[in-house]
């Protein structure tokens, strides 16, 4: 009974030392004050932006390309629409892109990272050569194909970008995996006759999810720039669906005059990938793991 209780105070003691490593760190707590205000913004975007119609094939040529003022603080498009209404429910789009990504590719990476690194032999040559095959592909290149052959949607470009995607979470899990796999109590565990399941999930996978939160992440920051491109050569989420990659690539072509078309949803995209690197940043120091 007493080591039951030593032990839960260990790790109580380790979560809260590196907690109070997280929040020693001003720049990781800006991150994650950053990362929240997106999420927040996409969560309530109907109640905090002055015109949520705006988001659909609304067009008022009366107002078209505004300059910011105080009812569009963001000015208006070329059709009317307020840009700053758009660009908070652009980071609806954004982060549903980023959920739906890491969803198939953090599951498929972890769970052949894990694979490869308990079994030897055949299964782990396996693997990782098939993995080593896929990270030879670019990325944008195998994006680019897909969004070619497909119809571009929201969904596409989730597929597209999954696609080569969990190659670098099963290389990560893999490299974590294989060491832990070699440590005495998992030999012990064994030796006593735990079945292959219980090994990979209850041994070795809850020494990977500490660098799986912070590879996930900084994904995060990564996903939503490779979304934001994908949409500004047209093979992303199409109109009238605000996107930020959208709205960058329609704004373009009314510069240098009509400069908030550009700076309002490129500024956007730069503040929610900063937020994600800044907080993937602080949880790397916090976990003190490498990624």
């Amino acid at each position: 009974m007493s080591s039951l209780m030593e032990e839960q105070v260990e790790v109580l003691s380790a979560r809260r030392m590196a907690w109070l490593r997280f929040r020693a760190n001003p720049v990781a707590v800006v991150g994650a004050l950053m990362v929240a205000s997106v999420i927040l913004a996409a969560i309530f975007a109907p109640l905090i932006t002055t015109f949520p119609d705006h988001v659909g094939a609304v067009i008022d040529f009366r107002n078209k390309n505004a300059a910011p003022d105080a009812v569009n603080w963001f000015g208006t498009d070329k059709v009317g629409r307020d840009v700053f209404s758009r660009v908070i429910f652009g980071f609806r789009v954004s982060l549903l892109l980023v959920l739906g990504v890491l969803a198939i590719a953090v599951p498929i990476g972890a769970g052949l990272g894990l694979l490869a690194g308990y079994f030897t032999g055949w299964v782990e040559t396996l693997i990782t050569g098939f993995t080593n095959v896929m990270l030879a592909i670019p990325p944008l290149v195998m994006a680019l194909a897909v969004g070619n052959v497909l119809t571009p949607s929201l969904t596409n470009a989730m597929i597209a970008i999954a696609l080569l995607w969990w190659t670098w979470h099963a290389r990560l899990v893999y490299r974590v995996s294989k060491s832990v796999a070699a440590e005495d109590y998992v030999e012990a565990a064994r030796l006593a006759g735990a079945s292959h399941l219980h090994i990979l999930f209850r041994e070795i996978l809850p020494n990977c999810i500490a660098v799986i939160s912070v590879k996930t992440t900084l994904d995060a920051a990564f996903i939503i720039l490779f979304g934001a491109t994908l949409s500004f050569l047209g093979l992303g989420v199409q109109p009238p669906t605000p996107d930020l990659g959208t709205m960058v690539a329609d704004g373009r072509q009314l510069l240098p005059e009509l400069w908030w078309g550009v700076v309002a949803p490129g500024f956007a995209i730069f503040y929610a990938t900063l937020g994600f690197n800044l907080l993937g940043d602080g949880l790397r120091d916090m976990f003190d793991v490498e990624v």
